[in-house]
């Protein structure tokens, strides 16, 4: 009886731990700043998107109770190091630079790099196509980075902490043209607001600086985390629900190649 009882409370106790692990939180960081179509605030408060949709799903499929956590984007890498989150999935790109702080998951999405300006700008996605212009980009992206390393002899670059910002005075003229993600700039060049505008082509790759994709950024050596999130996105890619939450907000794939 006493073997049993002894039994019966170490199963009792190992359930409660169990239980508490599957409860555990796990902190998601996503930029505060708004960024269409990917995760923005709805008129009732609650974050929606694209990005939003991937990362409930993924999470589920990982078996992880998350947390979407929003984030100063410029802080959002120090709060992750600095433990306040326990991940970042807010179209981080994979750089190499980055992922000498933090580590990263496989990607989930991948788009080109793209100039965007006034429909009857003369602008083009090069050095000399940008001459004498002035392009705004977000700060603390791989578009300030890029614009930085190739168009600063040639174009004035304008830093912005936000790129609803840069569009904002891209449509009322303050600027010549902005550098960002092509989906993104997708949605604006769609709205009422940019109907001024118009994608001039996309930027040359510099793998270096625009990265391999984006993906899940998780603190070094927390590698736990980062397998259990790439089983969650390899198990919504094969199941269907990456392509089917993606077809409610885009005409083609953006997984890239």
């Amino acid at each position: 009886m006493k073997l049993k009882s002894t039994v019966a409370a170490g199963i009792a106790a190992l359930a409660l731990l169990t239980g508490a692990a599957a409860a555990q939180e796990v902190k998601i960081g996503i930029a505060a700043e708004p960024y269409p179509p990917f995760a923005s605030l709805d008129a009732s408060g609650n974050w929606v998107g694209w990005e939003v949709e991937i990362i409930n799903a993924v999470c589920a499929a990982a078996e992880l109770n998350c947390v979407i956590t929003p984030v100063a984007w410029d802080g959002i890498i120090p709060s992750l190091t600095g433990q306040q989150i326990d991940a970042i999935m807010a179209s981080m790109s994979i750089t190499e630079e980055r992922m000498q702080t933090i580590d990263f998951s496989d990607k989930y999405y991948n788009t080109p790099t793209v100039i965007v300006a006034d429909k009857s700008a003369d602008i083009a996605p090069t050095p000399e196509g940008l001459a004498g212009k002035i392009l705004g980009v977000q700060a603390s992206t791989i578009h300030q980075t890029y614009a930085q390393q190739y168009f600063t002899d040639a174009a004035e670059i304008r830093v912005y902490q936000t790129q609803d910002e840069i569009n904002q005075d891209l449509a009322s003229g303050r600027i010549d043209a902005t550098q960002a993600d092509s989906i993104a700039m997708d949605d604006f060049i769609n709205s009422d607001a940019g109907a001024c505008c118009e994608i001039k082509g996309a930027v040359a790759d510099d793998p270096s600086i625009l990265g391999s994709g984006v993906g899940a950024g998780v603190r070094k050596g927390d590698d736990a985390l980062r397998e259990k999130l790439n089983a969650g996105i390899a198990a919504i890619r094969a199941d269907g629900t990456y392509d089917k939450i993606t077809e409610g907000y885009f005409s083609s794939s953006i997984y890239g190649g």
